[in-house]
């Protein structure tokens, strides 16, 4: 009777260690070899079981040291208009009518068409502008009154959605995974989606319901704007008049305030605060006939970076002629002739990895083998900087 051959085992590739991107399939499978040869699975089975054990004590707190948090890359949050909103939660407040439908309208109108709003950039892509407080007569005439007939197909409205927790979570997702080049979702207003009962304000529920639409703009590299409406009392800071509790700006990534000093005013401050971005101040005067908001001036010019030599060094060295770099530390230091050391140069690229995809459409990723430590530079298009 024949015996049935056993498949040889196929040994599995260890993980990346410290948080590092893998890098992409290439020629160089000596590393990849090499790397198999001297990390056994064995080895990575018992490394696994260990962690495992770790995190199943009930006493287990993950750390991470200042040295390997150094070692990591983390993408930053990608901007959807440069200095002005960024991928989370993000919370539009003001007064009832005093022209918040009219501004996010703008803001999705820019972004679905890529155009430049007032001084700052705009990173194209769809946006959905739930209006749940209108109805699709009366978007129509606002829509042709601000932007007349240059339409796109970009922009996708809807007058009605479910609540948290009740299926609106279900509607997002299908719609994003039907348009996964959506940069921003407006929810005009936040009461519209609060569940039944939630008209009580508590700290802990103001702050899970801006948690859960954080979490959903998180996961998909998305800025996700809260409309909600202040309340008449005067406080110490502006913020804390949003309608609520703290605990919405809490949680918020930013927030957007916009107020005028009389109702008839054609002139409104639009103030900002955001973990991204520096506070602002804005004096924007709206345009009686179109009524779209335009800027006046600001209160302080836009913060900006320093210019990094070292990042303008790579732009020239990764160009659309040579659109890859690959090879160690000390190559790279030599490639770019700095007096550097190249575990430093390692560090400072590792932190600085978003802001060399933001800005010079340049992928960073860094990868660790027995033979040592390797570094792979890949200019891409702009439209994928957010995968």
């Amino acid at each position: 009777m024949a015996t049935k051959k056993e498949k040889p085992a196929v040994p599995v590739p260890s993980a990346p260690t410290d948080g590092e991107k893998p890098l992409s399939k290439n020629s160089e499978k000596s590393i990849t070899e090499e790397n198999f040869k001297n990390n056994p699975p064995e080895k990575n089975y018992e490394e696994m079981l260990r962690m495992m054990q770790q995190m199943n004590d009930p006493a287990y707190l993950h750390t991470v040291s200042m040295n390997e948090l150094y070692e990591n890359i983390y993408q930053s949050r990608p901007p959807i208009i440069g200095g002005l909103l960024y991928s989370g939660a993000y919370i539009l407040a003001g007064a009832p009518k005093v022209g918040k439908s009219f501004l996010v309208a703008q803001l999705a109108y820019h972004i679905s068409t890529g155009q430049a709003l007032w001084n700052f950039e705009v990173h194209t892509g769809t946006v959905l502008y739930l209006a749940l407080e209108d109805d699709y007569q009366r978007l129509q005439e606002r829509m042709f009154r601000m932007f007349g007939v240059e339409g796109t197909d970009n922009l996708y409205f809807a007058v009605y959605a479910k609540q948290i927790g009740n299926g609106l979570d279900e509607q997002l997702e299908k719609f994003m995974r039907e348009h996964p080049d959506t940069k921003l979702i407006i929810i005009d207003t936040l009461q519209k989606i609060r569940e039944i009962g939630g008209e009580v304000y508590s700290y802990a529920n103001d702050y899970d319901i801006v948690g859960q639409m954080k979490k959903f703009a998180d996961r998909h590299c998305i800025c996700l704007l809260l409309v909600h409406h202040t309340r008449k009392q005067p406080a110490g800071d502006n913020f804390e008049r949003i309608s609520g509790t703290t605990g919405l700006l809490g949680c918020a990534d930013g927030a957007f305030l916009l107020q005028k000093e009389n109702r008839t005013d054609l002139n409104a401050t639009l103030d900002i605060v955001g973990r991204d971005q520096p506070d602002q101040r804005l004096y924007l005067q709206r345009d009686k006939e179109r009524l779209i908001w335009m800027l006046d001036h600001a209160e302080t010019e836009m913060l900006k970076e320093p210019p990094d030599r070292i990042l303008d060094s790579l732009s020239r060295l990764v160009t659309a002629e040579k659109p890859e770099w690959f090879g160690s530390p000390t190559e790279l230091v030599a490639a770019l002739n700095l007096d550097i050391k190249p575990n430093v140069l390692t560090l400072r690229l590792n932190v600085k990895a978003g802001r060399l995809m933001q800005e010079y459409d340049i992928r960073y990723e860094s990868s660790r083998t027995h033979s040592g430590r390797f570094i792979r530079l890949m200019l891409i298009s702009p439209e994928a900087c957010r995968s």
